[in-house]
């Protein structure tokens, strides 16, 4: 009874909250509809991804003792850099990456088989569609949100002046934060399943992950050097991250073909 009594009078922190639920909400939907969590084709292996599940950690655990160890703040710095990098480019990059490995699949695959593939690779395609076309959506939404906001009358003034800035105010900015959202809920499927690759082929999206860790990897090593640290302590860190993932695509595509029967060209 007091919380309903209460919220009124924080109209203006309420109502925003209200509408970002909504929009998540929807956003939220509209990401599992086009990455689902368990796509077509993706065969689950719990003992697989606890080992991957493991890596991870070990690898965060290694890569904070060596800056806690040796790094200083320049290499604290460079991390940080190299983070947000990552987080810029890895969607394109795993595009990119996609794309090569689905052109060696298609030219290792038997004439019969890349039939078949084709009809598969449209809802692939459709993912990364939807992906990069929210992507490509967030300047421009944002670049119209504030022309929107501009051609708000400086003149109107009390209840209606409010409703017209909360009005304008929703319609300029509320497609924005909708995309926004929308990205936030599907980059981590559409990276972590090479945006429904397992439909095509169900080694795919273990694949394409190896091919962007080495990417990264020897671009972390152009932009910022070798981890912090002695020589062979630092050659061991820069290699045993996209050594360990290859490693475990190798086991994680050798299960397959030993327990569920997938076959490179089959």
């Amino acid at each position: 009874m007091v919380l309903v009594l209460v919220l009124p009078c924080f109209w203006w922190l309420t109502v925003p909250l209200l509408v970002g639920y909504q929009l998540a909400r929807t956003a939220r939907r509209m990401a599992r509809r086009v990455f689902p969590v368990r796509p077509a084709g993706r065969i689950e292996d719990p003992e697989v991804s606890r080992v991957q599940r493991v890596r991870a950690w070990t690898a965060l655990v290694i890569s904070v003792g060596l800056l806690a160890a040796f790094g200083g703040w320049q290499d604290v710095a460079d991390a940080q850099k190299q983070f947000l990098e990552r987080l810029l480019f890895a969607p394109w990059l795993a595009l990119l990456s996609a794309a090569l490995v689905v052109a060696l699949l298609f030219w290792a695959a038997r004439p019969g088989t890349r039939r078949a593939m084709r009809t598969q690779l449209w809802l692939a395609g459709r993912s990364a569609l939807w992906y990069f076309g929210a992507w490509t959506l967030v300047p421009l939404l944002f670049m119209a949100a504030g022309k929107g906001m501009g051609l708000l009358p400086s003149s109107a003034n009390g209840l209606f002046g409010l409703l017209l800035w909360v009005s304008v105010m929703f319609v300029c900015w509320a497609p924005f934060w909708w995309v926004i959202f929308f990205l936030c809920f599907t980059s981590g499927p559409a990276l972590r399943h090479a945006f429904n690759l397992s439909a095509l082929h169900a080694a795919l999206p273990a694949l394409v992950t190896t091919v962007l860790v080495w990417v990264f990897a020897f671009l972390g090593l152009s932009s910022g050097g070798l981890p912090p640290g002695p020589l062979p302590l630092a050659v061991c860190a820069f290699l045993g991250g996209p050594v360990s993932v290859t490693a475990l695509t190798w086991w994680e595509i050798h299960r397959l073909q030993r327990q569920h029967g997938v076959r490179w060209r089959g």
